[in-house]
């Protein structure tokens, strides 16, 4: 229910939150409340990718994404997620999470969340993901140009282009396993 609520309060506000470019850096302030606490009393690590999804509808809705995948009757398809924890957060502290979009190969799309308290990122959620149509996944190219961007995604950086490159040989290993 926690995600729900953040989810519906994000959208009650959304009237009020200009549209920004797809390369703009979105901002959701929140606040930890109990169910977000694990036994040592600090935001367990799961919730770090729950609440990621609620930076991320938003950057979606307000970048207008959601409307590239309504014209392609596309849904948002999570692969991968990546977590890095620097500091923790306690309960009734502030913070925000700063999403935005890293780029794109020919498969994937990669969208950064910060989280961020009085100027300092306690932790980043890295997710690639990407679009799915009942014609097929949606090309992040082509996702992009309709967005305004430059079909060439900005150069990732190494250590993403490495992480995506293990993810793929994880799945490669998965399938192979299932066979």
């Amino acid at each position: 229910m926690n995600l729900w609520f953040r989810l519906l309060l994000m959208l009650l506000r959304r009237p009020w939150r200009k549209p920004v470019s797809a390369f703009d850096t979105t901002v959701v302030r929140m606040r930890v409340w109990p169910l977000d606490l694990d036994l040592n009393r600090h935001v367990t690590n799961g919730r770090y990718f729950t609440l990621s999804d609620v930076g991320r509808m938003d950057y979606v809705l307000r970048s207008g994404a959601f409307r590239v995948a309504l014209r392609h009757r596309a849904v948002p398809i999570v692969g991968d997620v990546w977590g890095k924890f620097r500091r923790e957060l306690k309960l009734f502290e502030t913070f925000e999470i700063h999403t935005r979009m890293l780029g794109w190969d020919e498969k994937w799309s990669f969208i950064e969340h910060r989280f961020v308290k009085d100027g300092r990122v306690l932790g980043i959620v890295i997710m690639r993901g990407l679009f799915r149509s009942s014609k097929g996944t949606v090309s992040p190219a082509e996702f992009a140009v309709e967005l305004g961007l430059p079909e060439q995604s900005p150069a990732l950086a190494d250590w993403l282009a490495a992480w995506s490159a293990s993810c793929d040989q994880l799945s490669g290993q998965l399938r192979a396993e299932e066979q």
